[in-house]
């Protein structure tokens, strides 16, 4: 075992955050006992959650603990019981003061499609097998967070007002993640913005340019979101890796998810400039479902070999995760977001961690790996 344990905060927040956080945190800990990693976790309040038990979103005992941890495992936050709060004192505005508190600027959202799953896909088969798009989204910066912000007026003459704000620090330095992705991929960036319409993203696609320079290794293209977001279900496998603004790559990793057959299967890593790391599930709370011991577990699961890769710096757990998800898979296990089709088992949260934790309890290294 590792001698000094590493760090990792479990927030399970709000709905099926609930049920599906714990069943990873059993995959997380079990893979890092077969990997020899020693870890200490803790476990606080974030979101809804939060705001029954202490009155805010971001308790600061949370905000402090994430700031010690090596890592942090987040299930999701939000639900209609809270909907009726100010825009300031939701759910949601815990998150983003977790990614603005540790300085989280860079979201690293993979789609890929599991073997198992290509019919699960609104798409033909043929579009989406074997898929592998990386979409690396600003984080901190953009529409999200500029100002001014709010809704002002009278009755019936009120005016929203948000505002969209990069300066070319924060866009040279989310370049630079997309390039150095890229590096260890095809070596293929697209940038998407909206250029011809935004004067905030001509100023992105100019400074994405100039880093470019850099990366001479590196095939840079450049796309509007509107024709990326058609392109993405027209012919998803001409892209390797896409960089972009904060509110396109919410919207553009959504996208992404339906290729390859459910949100539930996306996993996400909020990376900042020192090393720590949050990683949650693409999808939201879910409070339809809530309770019901229903949730595909699969996204958290993949977001903590993420974590393993990336804050913790150890692939090999990380691959043994991936190799034990596409396992249950393989066997035909199906919960209700995925369509089933013939030879496969419908499953609840629970079936489908005990199938990853025995897959990943029989999992051999490869020679290359070991």
């Amino acid at each position: 075992m590792s001698a000094v344990p590493r760090r990792v905060l479990v927030l399970p927040g709000d709905g099926i955050g609930r049920e599906i956080v714990p069943v990873a945190v059993e995959v997380m800990c079990a893979a890092a006992d077969r990997a020899g990693i020693a870890l200490s976790i803790d476990e606080g309040l974030v979101g809804g959650a939060a705001i029954d038990v202490a009155g805010s979103p971001l308790p600061a005992a949370t905000l402090a603990a994430a700031r010690r941890a090596d890592a942090i495992l987040l299930g999701a936050v939000g639900g209609p019981k809270w909907d009726s709060l100010p825009m300031r004192d939701r759910p949601e505005r815990g998150l983003l003061g977790l990614r603005a508190g540790l300085g989280l600027f860079a979201n690293l959202r993979p789609a890929l499609s599991f073997a198992p799953l290509a019919g699960a896909s609104s798409l033909k088969p043929a579009l989406v097998a074997d898929l592998d798009i990386l979409i690396v989204r600003e984080l901190t910066g953009g529409i999200y967070f500029g100002e001014p912000r709010g809704i002002d007026g009278n009755p019936g003459a009120r005016r929203g007002v948000n505002t969209m704000v990069y300066t070319e620090a924060e866009i040279e330095r989310i370049a630079r993640v997309g390039f150095e992705a890229a590096r260890r991929r095809a070596k293929r960036l697209c940038s998407v913005d909206k250029a011809n319409v935004l004067e905030v993203t001509q100023l992105w696609r100019e400074v994405v340019t100039t880093v470019s320079g850099d990366y001479p290794d590196v095939a840079l293209s450049h796309m509007y979101v509107d024709n990326a977001g058609m392109q993405l279900v027209r012919a998803p496998k001409q892209f390797d890796v896409m960089v972009t603004t904060n509110m396109f790559g919410d919207i553009l990793s959504d996208v992404a998810a339906m290729l390859t057959g459910s949100l539930g299967m996306l996993p996400s890593a909020s990376l900042g400039a020192d090393g720590c790391g949050m990683y949650e599930p693409v999808h939201g709370s879910a409070p339809d479902i809530a309770g019901k011991g229903i949730a595909n577990p699969l996204a958290t699961i993949l977001s903590v070999a993420m974590l393993f890769r990336h804050s913790l710096d150890a692939p090999v757990p990380a691959a043994s995760i991936e190799r034990a998800v596409a396992s249950a898979l393989e066997r035909g296990l199906r919960t209700p977001d995925l369509d089933g089709g013939a030879g496969t088992t419908r499953v609840g949260t629970r079936e489908m961690a005990d199938a990853v934790l025995a897959a990943l309890a029989e999992d051999v290294q490869p020679e290359a790996s070991a």
